[in-house]
């Protein structure tokens, strides 16, 4: 989960000295930021480009994950106990649609979670992701309503939620079974997109 002791170097390997020499050559040619007051107080020296460049990649590390999606943490309470995951947050429909497509791997305890606004029947599929998954179902009251275990990568059939939900947790394949979590089970969850999580 990203938290708030990101320090600025954190920002430098997102930007590289070519993204910020052509940020600074911007600056200098009067195309960055045109007429704000900096450049209407004549500060236009192209590290002040980069210290910006700097600071907004900053703002991005704390705020989001990797995906550019946000990130949160999310806790799955079951007969065995408490369950944490590290989660990324897919919200928008671009989000969604892109989900886990393309990764090669995903920690033991990541996930991605998909909220949506009011409680609807889903389905989802494997287009262009590589990882097994288990897809956790969650209903309105946060409790899990359905788990789909072993998902096969790649593949189109769809895999549907057979209820109304309001959220599906994906992790990586065998992690319901390995952690003994079940249709009934509670889910804790405060982050983006969260409704009436207990």
């Amino acid at each position: 989960m990203t938290s708030f002791k990101v320090c600025a170097m954190a920002a430098w390997p997102v930007y590289s000295s070519s993204v910020i020499r052509s940020l600074a050559a911007m600056w200098n040619d009067g195309e960055f930021l045109r007429g704000n007051w900096l450049q209407i107080a004549g500060l236009r020296a192209p590290w002040m480009a980069a210290a910006l460049a700097l600071l907004v990649g900053v703002a991005v590390q704390v705020h989001a994950g990797p995906s550019g999606m946000m990130d949160s943490e999310l806790l799955i309470v079951s007969a065995n106990g408490e369950h944490r995951f590290e989660i990324e947050v897919a919200r928008t429909p671009e989000e969604q649609a892109r989900g886990l497509m393309y990764r090669q791997s995903l920690a033991p305890t990541a996930g991605m979670l998909f909220t949506y606004t009011n409680a609807r029947n889903v389905a989802m599929w494997m287009r262009n992701t590589y990882i097994p998954l288990d897809m956790i179902f969650i209903g309105a009251d946060w409790r899990i309503t359905r788990i789909a275990e072993r998902t096969i990568p790649l593949s189109l059939v769809t895999v549907a939620s057979e209820g109304p939900v309001v959220a599906v947790l994906e992790v990586n394949a065998g992690t319901a079974s390995r952690l003994g979590l079940r249709p009934g089970d509670r889910v804790v969850y405060n982050g983006p997109g969260a409704r009436n999580s207990r």
